[in-house]
């Protein structure tokens, strides 16, 4: 009967597992920064209340590692554009000036 039991335990494990690899497959990369921050800051909230099992913990966490991807991905793009913009608006006369 242990053993039984055991396999239940490793068949709930491995589907715990299966369900948060497509979990994290459904954090699409057009996903809004707001959108993909908002429900960050909510799977912080739940890790945080507590009162989850192992695998919905870990379900969670990997949740929260794509969606903080997703959102390193804007900031990091926003970045690269206002740097652009920097640039631009310096021009070769800001250079000289410098210079």
């Amino acid at each position: 009967m242990a053993k039984a039991k055991t396999d239940g335990v490793a068949d709930a494990e491995q589907g715990a597992a299966a369900g948060a690899a497509a979990q994290v497959a459904a954090v699409d990369s057009t996903l809004g920064y707001e959108q993909a921050r908002d429900e960050l800051i909510e799977v912080v909230r739940s890790l945080e209340a507590g009162g989850t099992t192992l695998e919905e913990s870990l379900a969670l966490w990997e949740r929260g590692e794509a969606l903080a991807k997703v959102c390193r991905r804007w900031l990091d793009g926003a970045r690269a554009r206002l740097d652009a913009a920097l640039a631009e608006s310096d021009g070769p006369e800001a250079d000289a000036e410098r210079g």
